[in-house]
């Protein structure tokens, strides 16, 4: 199964594509490791961003998104701009996605038995939550 791990930063949506296979992890180079919107209020730059991100999981085969998702409230509340980009990709069709809280990827990063180090992924920095988000849910599945 191939799945993309998602973080909602701003105006981007930080990716990071991991497939496991008889108990191998493969971490893929995407093309992009994020993608940027750059005025939210405007209608084809929502569905710009959509259709490429669409178009990115459609080439790379991802059968499933997983978001991290942020607070509604309170001092780690996410900006408006997320959640519109949530939405969007919530919203494309054939696209399986689910959204798992910070609470659910430390946990189960907690009780993984498999100790992968960041560094030798070979990922960007800004990245890891991406990479730990994808972790986490094949560490539950």
């Amino acid at each position: 199964m191939k799945i993309c791990g998602v973080e909602l930063k701003g105006n981007d949506a930080v990716v990071c594509a991991m497939s496991l296979e008889n108990g191998l992890y493969d971490i893929p180079q995407l093309r992009v490791p994020k993608l940027s919107i750059s005025d939210a209020g405007n209608a084809e730059e929502m569905q710009k961003f959509q259709f490429a991100f669409k178009k990115l999981m459609s080439d790379y085969q991802i059968e499933k998104v997983v978001i991290k998702g942020r607070a509604l409230k309170g001092k780690f509340a996410g900006g408006p701009v997320g959640f519109k980009l949530e939405a969007a990709i919530q919203l494309i069709e054939g696209l399986d996605v689910e959204i798992v809280s910070g609470s659910f990827v430390k946990s189960a990063l907690a009780k993984s038995q498999v100790g992968i180090d960041f560094r030798d992924t070979g990922l960007k920095k800004f990245q890891q939550t991406a990479f730990e988000t994808a972790f986490a849910f094949f560490e539950t599945k």
